[in-house]
């Protein structure tokens, strides 16, 4: 079938009406969650379960879980989880540590019927990264954020769970909070392509990307990332990242027009597919409008991406749970 070219946050914990009959008609290639959707396990599962019934096929339900300050699924049903950089910083092989974590994390993901998670966040750190994305962050060197964001993307997908990549081409020379402003990067394309670009480079192959809503003025000096065709060739072609690509939450203020507006021009830049988060039917209408059905291309990337949906590799998740522990103290 073809395939809505948008994933959606619905309203609360559970579908309403108006959202089972228009996401059966519009059938999204999925869903996104939020605190507001999350009481417990048994009312999220049937959350998942209804979404994709209306949606009418397995429809990818993805969730931000990243752990620390950005976490849906918190205590006292799912594990609390430190920032990113902090447990990196302490873990006595942080590598192995971050690995344990997520594959934890999708052990939990799956439980509840979420099948996809917004990470790794791939982008580095440095001394005037904006405070919203520091912490999640894994490291302030290109190798290091390489080698921990392979070892998360790994576990996810050894536990059926997809991994979106983000922030793609890079977020870490933001110093303002793209929820709220537009962030733009003045740093040469050279020194762009050797930090900023390259852990993406490195996780070309995964299925999902998510974009970021920055200007880089070296290369596109009027629109941010998302809705610049010339960062979507950079992309594509430079960085050479071939999954689907969604827009970042096509709601913040960092984009300028109406929903409707940012998304036409997202998909016109090469977004595969517009992320709607904030549940406002309103807003889904329009935005469902301006996204239209996927294109072939995006359509071909989307079942290329259902197809790295695998079973999870059974694990003793009581033994990596105390090594977790052991490697955090």
């Amino acid at each position: 079938m073809k395939y809505g070219a948008a994933i959606f946050g619905p309203e609360g914990p559970e579908i309403t009406d108006w959202e089972r009959a228009y996401f059966r008609e519009y059938a999204p290639f999925g869903f996104i969650l939020f605190a507001r959707n999350v009481e417990n396990p048994d009312q999220l599962k049937r959350l998942t379960n209804d979404l994709r019934e209306a949606a009418g096929h397995d429809a990818v339900i993805t969730v931000d879980q990243e752990g620390g300050r950005v976490q849906r699924l918190r205590s006292p049903h799912w594990r609390q989880w430190l920032p990113p950089l902090e447990q990196m910083e302490i873990a006595s092989d942080p590598m192995r540590a971050m690995w344990i974590r997520y594959r934890l994390i999708s052990q939990e993901l799956r439980e509840v019927g979420i099948d996809s998670n917004c990470a790794p966040c791939a982008d580095i750190t440095a001394r005037l990264t904006h405070p919203f994305l520091r912490n999640r962050c894994y490291g302030g060197d290109v190798e290091t954020v390489m080698d921990a964001s392979r070892a998360v993307a790994d576990a996810h997908l050894q536990g059926g769970v997809l991994p979106v990549v983000k922030h793609i081409p890079g977020h870490g020379r933001a110093t303002v909070d793209s929820h709220k402003d537009l962030p733009t990067v003045t740093a040469a394309r050279a020194d762009l392509e050797r930090e900023d670009f390259a852990p993406f480079k490195a996780l070309g192959d995964m299925p999902l990307g998510m974009t970021a809503h920055i200007v880089f003025e070296d290369i596109d000096d009027k629109a941010p990332a998302t809705t610049s065709r010339m960062m979507m060739d950079v992309i594509r072609n430079d960085i050479g990242f071939k999954g689907l690509l969604m827009t970042d939450d096509i709601g913040m203020e960092a984009l300028s027009g109406d929903v409707a507006q940012r998304s036409r021009a997202s998909i016109a830049a090469g977004c595969d597919v517009i992320l709607h988060c904030c549940g406002d039917a309103a807003e889904i209408v329009q935005v469902a409008e301006a996204a239209g059905q996927m294109t072939d291309a995006a359509q071909a990337r989307a079942e290329a991406a259902l197809a790295m949906r695998k079973t999870p590799v059974p694990v003793d998740i009581t033994a990596l749970s105390e090594e977790f522990d052991d490697l955090l103290n």
